[in-house]
Protein backbone atom coordinates (compact mmCIF):
# COMPACT_ATOMS: atom_id res chain seq x y z
CA UNK A 1 0.00 0.00 0.00
CA UNK A 2 1.36 3.51 -1.23
CA UNK A 3 1.76 6.23 1.61
CA UNK A 4 -1.53 8.26 -0.13
CA UNK A 5 -3.70 5.02 -0.09
CA UNK A 6 -2.54 4.40 4.03
CA UNK A 7 -3.23 7.53 4.95
CA UNK A 8 -6.62 7.28 3.51
CA UNK A 9 -6.80 4.15 5.03
CA UNK A 10 -5.90 5.50 8.60
CA UNK A 11 -8.23 8.77 8.27
CA UNK A 12 -11.37 6.17 7.32
CA UNK A 13 -10.76 4.45 10.69
CA UNK A 14 -10.74 7.33 12.41
CA UNK A 15 -14.02 8.86 10.94
CA UNK A 16 -16.19 5.46 11.61
CA UNK A 17 -14.81 5.37 15.15
CA UNK A 18 -15.52 8.75 15.86
CA UNK A 19 -18.60 9.93 17.77
CA UNK A 20 -19.23 13.11 19.67
CA UNK A 21 -21.78 15.33 21.74
CA UNK A 22 -23.51 16.45 18.86
CA UNK A 23 -24.22 13.01 17.51
CA UNK A 24 -25.29 11.05 20.66
CA UNK A 25 -27.61 14.22 22.27
CA UNK A 26 -29.86 14.30 19.04
CA UNK A 27 -32.76 11.91 18.21
CA UNK A 28 -30.58 10.15 15.49
CA UNK A 29 -31.16 6.73 16.87
CA UNK A 30 -34.69 6.73 18.54
CA UNK A 31 -36.80 3.76 18.05
CA UNK A 32 -39.59 4.20 15.75
CA UNK A 33 -42.80 4.59 18.11
CA UNK A 34 -40.77 7.25 20.58
CA UNK A 35 -40.49 9.58 17.45
CA UNK A 36 -43.92 8.86 16.43
CA UNK A 37 -44.92 10.04 19.60
CA UNK A 38 -42.43 13.78 19.29
CA UNK A 39 -43.18 13.83 15.39
CA UNK A 40 -46.78 14.17 16.44
CA UNK A 41 -46.58 16.73 18.90
CA UNK A 42 -44.75 18.67 16.81
CA UNK A 43 -46.86 18.39 13.57
CA UNK A 44 -49.64 19.07 15.71
CA UNK A 45 -48.34 22.93 17.64
CA UNK A 46 -47.38 23.79 13.51
CA UNK A 47 -50.65 23.17 12.08
CA UNK A 48 -52.33 24.89 14.99
CA UNK A 49 -49.49 27.85 14.64
CA UNK A 50 -49.92 28.56 11.05
CA UNK A 51 -53.53 28.39 11.35
CA UNK A 52 -53.75 30.82 13.74
CA UNK A 53 -50.96 33.48 12.40
CA UNK A 54 -50.86 32.98 8.72
CA UNK A 55 -53.90 34.13 6.72
CA UNK A 56 -52.59 32.12 3.71
CA UNK A 57 -52.73 28.67 4.94
CA UNK A 58 -56.00 29.48 7.51
CA UNK A 59 -57.98 30.01 3.73
CA UNK A 60 -56.11 27.12 2.09
CA UNK A 61 -56.86 24.74 5.27
CA UNK A 62 -60.60 25.71 4.93
CA UNK A 63 -61.00 25.67 1.25
CA UNK A 64 -60.77 22.21 2.06
CA UNK A 65 -62.89 21.48 4.80
CA UNK A 66 -59.78 21.00 7.07
CA UNK A 67 -59.63 22.61 11.22
CA UNK A 68 -56.89 22.62 13.69
CA UNK A 69 -58.34 19.76 15.40
CA UNK A 70 -58.58 17.36 12.54
CA UNK A 71 -54.95 16.97 13.21
CA UNK A 72 -53.90 14.63 15.71
CA UNK A 73 -51.01 12.90 14.51
CA UNK A 74 -48.39 12.59 11.84
CA UNK A 75 -50.89 9.74 10.41
CA UNK A 76 -53.02 12.68 9.11
CA UNK A 77 -50.16 14.50 7.58
CA UNK A 78 -51.82 13.84 3.86
CA UNK A 79 -54.94 15.56 4.70
CA UNK A 80 -52.70 18.73 4.82
CA UNK A 81 -52.69 20.99 1.71
CA UNK A 82 -49.71 21.38 -0.51
CA UNK A 83 -46.97 24.25 -0.18
CA UNK A 84 -45.17 25.24 -3.61
CA UNK A 85 -42.31 27.83 -4.29
CA UNK A 86 -45.39 29.85 -6.01
CA UNK A 87 -47.25 30.51 -3.00
CA UNK A 88 -43.97 31.92 -1.67
CA UNK A 89 -43.45 34.32 -4.42
CA UNK A 90 -47.22 34.98 -4.89
CA UNK A 91 -46.92 36.02 -0.85
CA UNK A 92 -43.57 37.84 -1.37
CA UNK A 93 -41.96 39.55 0.75
CA UNK A 94 -43.43 38.29 4.39
CA UNK A 95 -47.02 37.02 3.44
CA UNK A 96 -46.17 33.17 4.90
CA UNK A 97 -44.35 34.87 8.00
CA UNK A 98 -45.91 33.16 11.04
CA UNK A 99 -44.46 35.35 13.81
CA UNK A 100 -44.07 39.28 13.87
CA UNK A 101 -41.21 40.85 12.05
CA UNK A 102 -39.78 41.92 15.61
CA UNK A 103 -38.86 38.48 15.93
CA UNK A 104 -37.30 37.71 12.70
CA UNK A 105 -33.17 38.27 13.08
CA UNK A 106 -32.44 37.03 9.72
CA UNK A 107 -33.50 36.75 6.10
CA UNK A 108 -32.37 34.87 3.21
CA UNK A 109 -33.43 34.89 -0.42
CA UNK A 110 -33.17 32.99 -3.26
CA UNK A 111 -31.79 34.30 -6.71
CA UNK A 112 -35.21 34.73 -8.39
CA UNK A 113 -33.92 34.20 -11.47
CA UNK A 114 -37.16 33.14 -12.52
CA UNK A 115 -39.29 34.99 -11.16
CA UNK A 116 -40.15 37.22 -7.48
CA UNK A 117 -37.19 35.56 -4.83
CA UNK A 118 -38.26 33.22 -2.37
CA UNK A 119 -37.57 35.41 0.95
CA UNK A 120 -37.01 33.19 3.92
CA UNK A 121 -37.42 34.52 7.85
CA UNK A 122 -35.43 32.84 10.67
CA UNK A 123 -36.24 33.46 14.51
CA UNK A 124 -33.05 33.15 16.75
CA UNK A 125 -34.78 29.47 17.76
CA UNK A 126 -34.75 28.59 13.80
CA UNK A 127 -30.59 29.90 13.77
CA UNK A 128 -30.10 27.68 16.31
CA UNK A 129 -32.21 24.44 15.04
CA UNK A 130 -30.00 25.19 11.82
CA UNK A 131 -26.76 25.24 13.57
CA UNK A 132 -27.42 22.01 14.98
CA UNK A 133 -28.42 20.35 12.41
CA UNK A 134 -25.62 21.68 9.75
CA UNK A 135 -23.50 20.54 13.15
CA UNK A 136 -25.16 16.61 12.84
CA UNK A 137 -24.29 16.89 9.46
CA UNK A 138 -20.64 17.54 9.84
CA UNK A 139 -20.58 14.78 11.85
CA UNK A 140 -21.42 12.43 9.62
CA UNK A 141 -18.59 13.89 7.86
CA UNK A 142 -16.14 12.91 10.12
CA UNK A 143 -15.72 16.62 11.72
CA UNK A 144 -15.07 17.24 14.77
CA UNK A 145 -13.96 20.38 17.28
CA UNK A 146 -10.24 19.35 16.70
CA UNK A 147 -10.68 20.49 12.64
CA UNK A 148 -10.12 23.73 10.67
CA UNK A 149 -12.69 23.93 8.37
CA UNK A 150 -12.88 25.93 4.90
CA UNK A 151 -16.45 27.18 3.89
CA UNK A 152 -16.27 27.97 0.36
CA UNK A 153 -20.50 28.38 -0.05
CA UNK A 154 -21.34 31.88 -0.94
CA UNK A 155 -22.02 34.49 1.93
CA UNK A 156 -25.10 36.43 1.56
CA UNK A 157 -28.69 35.77 0.63
CA UNK A 158 -28.03 32.34 -0.26
CA UNK A 159 -27.95 30.06 2.50
CA UNK A 160 -24.89 27.84 2.04
CA UNK A 161 -22.15 30.27 3.38
CA UNK A 162 -23.92 31.26 6.62
CA UNK A 163 -25.78 28.31 7.39
CA UNK A 164 -22.54 25.59 7.08
CA UNK A 165 -20.63 28.42 8.95
CA UNK A 166 -23.11 28.43 11.60
CA UNK A 167 -23.17 24.49 12.08
CA UNK A 168 -19.36 24.56 11.87
CA UNK A 169 -19.32 26.59 15.25
CA UNK A 170 -21.48 24.68 16.70
CA UNK A 171 -19.60 21.73 16.74
CA UNK A 172 -16.62 23.68 17.46
CA UNK A 173 -14.72 23.30 14.43
CA UNK A 174 -12.25 26.37 13.54
CA UNK A 175 -13.81 28.23 10.76
CA UNK A 176 -12.19 29.85 7.65
CA UNK A 177 -14.94 31.94 6.09
CA UNK A 178 -13.10 31.89 2.51
CA UNK A 179 -16.82 32.09 0.38
CA UNK A 180 -16.18 31.94 -3.23
CA UNK A 181 -14.21 34.21 -5.87
CA UNK A 182 -10.69 33.68 -5.27
CA UNK A 183 -9.27 30.19 -5.96
CA UNK A 184 -5.42 30.74 -5.61
CA UNK A 185 -5.74 32.33 -2.40
CA UNK A 186 -8.44 29.44 -1.29
CA UNK A 187 -5.81 26.60 -1.81
CA UNK A 188 -3.06 28.88 -0.64
CA UNK A 189 -4.59 29.30 2.82
CA UNK A 190 -5.54 25.94 2.78
CA UNK A 191 -2.05 24.51 2.77
CA UNK A 192 -0.78 27.20 4.97
CA UNK A 193 -3.55 26.71 7.50
CA UNK A 194 -3.47 23.42 7.38
CA UNK A 195 -7.29 23.15 6.59
CA UNK A 196 -8.14 19.42 7.33
CA UNK A 197 -12.33 20.02 5.88
CA UNK A 198 -14.05 22.22 3.43
CA UNK A 199 -17.72 22.94 2.24
CA UNK A 200 -18.77 23.73 -1.22
CA UNK A 201 -20.34 22.59 -3.89
CA UNK A 202 -19.04 19.33 -6.10
CA UNK A 203 -18.04 20.87 -9.03
CA UNK A 204 -15.78 23.83 -7.26
CA UNK A 205 -14.19 21.04 -5.40
CA UNK A 206 -12.64 19.50 -8.42
CA UNK A 207 -11.92 22.82 -9.63
CA UNK A 208 -10.05 23.07 -6.56
CA UNK A 209 -8.57 19.91 -7.27
CA UNK A 210 -7.30 21.04 -10.44
CA UNK A 211 -5.67 24.03 -8.88
CA UNK A 212 -3.74 22.10 -6.18
CA UNK A 213 -2.41 19.82 -9.12
CA UNK A 214 -1.27 22.32 -11.70
CA UNK A 215 0.69 24.07 -8.47
CA UNK A 216 2.01 20.51 -6.98
CA UNK A 217 0.53 21.22 -3.56
CA UNK A 218 -1.62 18.05 -3.74
CA UNK A 219 0.71 16.35 -1.17
CA UNK A 220 0.89 19.88 0.85
CA UNK A 221 -2.55 19.70 1.84
CA UNK A 222 -4.30 17.91 5.05
CA UNK A 223 -7.46 17.99 4.07
CA UNK A 224 -9.26 14.41 5.05
CA UNK A 225 -13.24 15.46 4.17
CA UNK A 226 -15.55 17.38 2.44
CA UNK A 227 -19.35 18.18 2.68
CA UNK A 228 -20.12 19.14 -0.75
CA UNK A 229 -24.22 20.57 -1.65
CA UNK A 230 -26.31 22.97 -3.73
CA UNK A 231 -26.38 20.83 -6.90
CA UNK A 232 -26.93 17.57 -8.09
CA UNK A 233 -23.98 15.14 -8.01
CA UNK A 234 -23.52 11.62 -9.07
CA UNK A 235 -21.68 8.69 -6.85
CA UNK A 236 -18.84 8.26 -9.66
CA UNK A 237 -18.32 12.22 -9.11
CA UNK A 238 -18.15 11.59 -5.74
CA UNK A 239 -15.25 8.85 -6.39
CA UNK A 240 -13.43 11.07 -8.23
CA UNK A 241 -12.99 13.65 -5.72
CA UNK A 242 -12.09 11.10 -3.41
CA UNK A 243 -9.76 9.28 -5.73
CA UNK A 244 -8.35 13.48 -6.77
CA UNK A 245 -8.17 14.59 -3.48
CA UNK A 246 -7.35 11.84 -1.26
CA UNK A 247 -10.44 12.39 0.91
CA UNK A 248 -14.05 11.46 2.10
CA UNK A 249 -16.41 12.97 0.61
CA UNK A 250 -20.11 13.46 1.82
CA UNK A 251 -23.61 15.24 0.44
CA UNK A 252 -25.38 17.71 2.40
CA UNK A 253 -28.55 18.13 1.48
CA UNK A 254 -31.38 21.54 1.84
CA UNK A 255 -33.37 24.07 0.12
CA UNK A 256 -34.07 27.36 1.88
CA UNK A 257 -37.10 27.45 1.96
CA UNK A 258 -37.36 24.39 3.76
CA UNK A 259 -33.90 25.74 5.97
CA UNK A 260 -30.89 25.53 4.00
CA UNK A 261 -28.27 23.10 4.06
CA UNK A 262 -28.27 20.83 6.69
CA UNK A 263 -31.86 19.16 6.07
CA UNK A 264 -30.20 15.72 5.54
CA UNK A 265 -26.62 13.87 4.76
CA UNK A 266 -24.82 11.00 3.90
CA UNK A 267 -22.68 8.99 6.11
CA UNK A 268 -20.10 6.99 5.67
CA UNK A 269 -21.42 4.26 4.16
CA UNK A 270 -23.18 6.33 1.35
CA UNK A 271 -26.52 4.68 1.00
CA UNK A 272 -28.50 7.49 1.05
CA UNK A 273 -29.14 10.98 2.75
CA UNK A 274 -30.28 11.14 6.87
CA UNK A 275 -32.92 13.13 6.99
CA UNK A 276 -33.68 14.83 10.18
CA UNK A 277 -36.99 13.98 10.57
CA UNK A 278 -37.16 14.79 13.88
CA UNK A 279 -37.60 18.56 12.18
CA UNK A 280 -38.63 17.58 8.70
CA UNK A 281 -41.04 14.94 7.86
CA UNK A 282 -40.65 14.20 4.33
CA UNK A 283 -42.89 12.49 1.97
CA UNK A 284 -42.31 11.30 -1.54
CA UNK A 285 -45.25 11.97 -3.85
CA UNK A 286 -46.15 11.27 -7.47
CA UNK A 287 -45.27 14.48 -9.26
CA UNK A 288 -48.48 13.96 -11.44
CA UNK A 289 -50.89 12.33 -8.61
CA UNK A 290 -49.54 14.12 -5.93
CA UNK A 291 -50.51 10.32 -4.11
CA UNK A 292 -47.94 9.38 -1.42
CA UNK A 293 -45.56 6.51 -2.49
CA UNK A 294 -44.78 3.66 -1.51
CA UNK A 295 -41.25 2.99 0.12
CA UNK A 296 -38.17 2.44 -2.47
CA UNK A 297 -40.72 3.89 -5.38
CA UNK A 298 -39.13 6.96 -7.27
CA UNK A 299 -41.13 10.36 -6.83
CA UNK A 300 -41.25 14.22 -5.67
CA UNK A 301 -40.01 14.99 -2.33
CA UNK A 302 -42.38 17.25 0.06
CA UNK A 303 -40.76 18.35 3.32
CA UNK A 304 -43.54 19.46 6.18
CA UNK A 305 -41.05 21.98 8.88
CA UNK A 306 -41.76 20.54 12.41
CA UNK A 307 -39.62 22.93 14.68
CA UNK A 308 -39.39 26.18 12.11
CA UNK A 309 -41.13 29.64 13.75
CA UNK A 310 -40.02 32.05 11.25
CA UNK A 311 -41.92 30.64 7.82
CA UNK A 312 -43.28 26.78 9.04
CA UNK A 313 -44.14 25.26 5.84
CA UNK A 314 -46.96 22.48 5.08
CA UNK A 315 -45.80 19.99 2.72
CA UNK A 316 -43.72 21.94 0.32
CA UNK A 317 -43.33 20.32 -2.90
CA UNK A 318 -39.03 20.53 -3.34
CA UNK A 319 -39.74 18.85 -6.93
CA UNK A 320 -36.60 17.14 -6.59
CA UNK A 321 -37.17 13.38 -7.76
CA UNK A 322 -35.85 10.53 -5.17
CA UNK A 323 -36.86 7.79 -3.26
CA UNK A 324 -36.78 6.49 0.26
CA UNK A 325 -35.86 3.99 3.56
CA UNK A 326 -37.25 3.83 6.83
CA UNK A 327 -34.43 0.90 7.33
CA UNK A 328 -32.14 1.33 9.42
CA UNK A 329 -28.42 2.14 8.45
CA UNK A 330 -25.57 -0.01 9.00
CA UNK A 331 -24.10 3.35 10.47
CA UNK A 332 -26.74 2.97 13.34
CA UNK A 333 -28.87 5.75 13.14
CA UNK A 334 -33.17 5.05 12.40
CA UNK A 335 -33.18 8.29 10.32
CA UNK A 336 -35.14 7.77 7.20
CA UNK A 337 -32.87 8.19 4.33
CA UNK A 338 -33.11 9.45 0.36
CA UNK A 339 -32.01 8.22 -2.38
CA UNK A 340 -29.52 10.33 -4.69
CA UNK A 341 -31.70 12.45 -6.75
CA UNK A 342 -32.22 11.21 -10.34
CA UNK A 343 -33.29 14.79 -11.21
CA UNK A 344 -35.55 17.68 -11.09
CA UNK A 345 -39.36 17.77 -11.92
CA UNK A 346 -39.10 20.90 -13.11
CA UNK A 347 -35.53 20.75 -14.14
CA UNK A 348 -36.20 17.96 -17.01
CA UNK A 349 -35.83 18.52 -20.32
CA UNK A 350 -38.33 16.67 -22.65
CA UNK A 351 -36.57 15.98 -26.19
CA UNK A 352 -38.32 14.69 -28.99
CA UNK A 353 -40.98 13.32 -26.66
CA UNK A 354 -38.11 12.13 -24.10
CA UNK A 355 -37.46 12.90 -20.59
CA UNK A 356 -33.44 13.78 -19.98
CA UNK A 357 -32.37 14.96 -17.14
CA UNK A 358 -28.49 16.16 -16.84
CA UNK A 359 -27.41 13.36 -14.28
CA UNK A 360 -27.57 11.18 -16.65
CA UNK A 361 -25.42 12.23 -19.15
CA UNK A 362 -23.25 13.23 -16.34
CA UNK A 363 -23.07 9.82 -15.21
CA UNK A 364 -22.52 8.36 -18.61
CA UNK A 365 -19.58 10.43 -18.96
CA UNK A 366 -18.09 9.43 -15.94
CA UNK A 367 -18.15 5.55 -16.14
CA UNK A 368 -16.19 6.38 -19.63
CA UNK A 369 -12.15 6.85 -19.33
CA UNK A 370 -11.05 9.66 -21.23
CA UNK A 371 -13.45 12.17 -19.84
CA UNK A 372 -13.49 14.64 -17.30
CA UNK A 373 -16.99 15.22 -15.32
CA UNK A 374 -17.27 18.58 -17.41
CA UNK A 375 -19.73 19.08 -20.05
CA UNK A 376 -22.46 21.68 -21.76
CA UNK A 377 -25.57 20.26 -22.84
CA UNK A 378 -27.21 22.43 -25.90
CA UNK A 379 -30.67 21.96 -26.82
CA UNK A 380 -31.72 24.02 -29.67
CA UNK A 381 -34.57 23.83 -32.01
CA UNK A 382 -34.37 23.27 -36.29
CA UNK A 383 -36.39 22.93 -38.62
CA UNK A 384 -39.35 22.28 -36.21
CA UNK A 385 -37.07 19.42 -34.85
CA UNK A 386 -35.42 19.59 -31.26
CA UNK A 387 -31.28 18.68 -30.98
CA UNK A 388 -29.15 17.94 -28.18
CA UNK A 389 -25.50 18.75 -28.51
CA UNK A 390 -23.68 17.49 -25.91
CA UNK A 391 -19.76 19.05 -25.70
CA UNK A 392 -17.61 16.46 -23.38
CA UNK A 393 -14.52 18.05 -21.84
CA UNK A 394 -11.98 15.30 -22.35
CA UNK A 395 -8.07 15.07 -20.30
CA UNK A 396 -5.36 16.66 -21.87
CA UNK A 397 -3.54 12.96 -22.90
CA UNK A 398 -6.54 12.25 -24.90
CA UNK A 399 -7.06 15.72 -26.58
CA UNK A 400 -3.61 15.05 -28.41
CA UNK A 401 -4.45 11.89 -29.75
CA UNK A 402 -4.79 11.88 -33.48
CA UNK A 403 -7.95 12.50 -35.21
CA UNK A 404 -8.76 9.26 -36.08
CA UNK A 405 -8.72 8.40 -32.26
CA UNK A 406 -10.63 11.19 -31.38
CA UNK A 407 -13.54 10.48 -33.89
CA UNK A 408 -13.62 7.13 -32.32
CA UNK A 409 -13.82 8.65 -29.01
CA UNK A 410 -16.37 10.70 -30.35
CA UNK A 411 -18.49 8.14 -31.81
CA UNK A 412 -18.52 5.80 -28.62
CA UNK A 413 -19.36 8.67 -26.28
CA UNK A 414 -22.43 9.48 -28.90
CA UNK A 415 -23.50 5.73 -28.53
CA UNK A 416 -23.05 5.62 -24.74
CA UNK A 417 -25.50 8.68 -24.13
CA UNK A 418 -27.86 7.04 -26.70
CA UNK A 419 -28.27 4.09 -24.67
CA UNK A 420 -28.11 5.96 -21.35
CA UNK A 421 -31.25 8.55 -22.55
CA UNK A 422 -32.71 6.91 -25.60
CA UNK A 423 -31.68 9.49 -27.80
CA UNK A 424 -29.60 10.30 -30.31
CA UNK A 425 -26.94 12.61 -29.15
CA UNK A 426 -24.33 14.80 -31.63
CA UNK A 427 -21.41 15.08 -29.27
CA UNK A 428 -18.37 17.64 -29.45
CA UNK A 429 -14.91 16.97 -27.76
CA UNK A 430 -13.63 19.96 -26.53
CA UNK A 431 -10.29 20.74 -25.19
CA UNK A 432 -9.47 21.06 -21.21
CA UNK A 433 -10.51 23.43 -19.25
CA UNK A 434 -12.46 25.15 -22.17
CA UNK A 435 -16.14 24.61 -20.47
CA UNK A 436 -16.16 27.44 -17.80
CA UNK A 437 -16.18 26.36 -14.34
CA UNK A 438 -18.54 27.75 -11.44
CA UNK A 439 -17.84 28.30 -7.97
CA UNK A 440 -21.47 28.46 -7.39
CA UNK A 441 -24.23 25.96 -8.54
CA UNK A 442 -22.71 24.35 -12.02
CA UNK A 443 -24.76 25.15 -15.08
CA UNK A 444 -24.56 22.72 -17.66
CA UNK A 445 -27.60 22.89 -19.78
CA UNK A 446 -28.43 25.97 -22.47
CA UNK A 447 -31.83 25.46 -23.77
CA UNK A 448 -31.96 27.49 -26.96
CA UNK A 449 -35.74 26.53 -27.39
CA UNK A 450 -36.83 29.54 -24.42
CA UNK A 451 -34.50 32.34 -26.49
CA UNK A 452 -36.50 32.25 -29.15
Amino acid sequence: MDMKADGKARKGKKRKGQRNMIWNETKECMSRDEKRVLQSARLVKTVDRVYHNVPFYRKRMQSIGIEPGDIRGIEDLSKLPFTTKADLRDNYPFGLFAVPQSEIVRIHASSGTTGKATVVGYTRRDLEIWSECVARALTMAGVTREDIIQVAYGYGLFTGGLGAHGGAEKLGATVVPMSTGNTKKLTTMMVDFGVTAIACTPSYLLHIAETLEENGEIDKIRLKAAVCGAEPWTENMRRQIEDRLHIHAHDIYGLSEVMGPGVACDCEFHQGLHVYDDHFLPEVIHPDTLEPLEDGETGELVFTTITKEGLPLLRYRTRDLTSITYETCQCGRTLPRISRFKGRSDDMLIIRGVNVFPSQIESALLEMGGTTPHYMMIVDRVNNLDTLEVQVEVEESVFSDEIRELERLTKKIAHVLQQAIGLAVKVKLVEPKSIERSMGKAVHVIDKRKLV
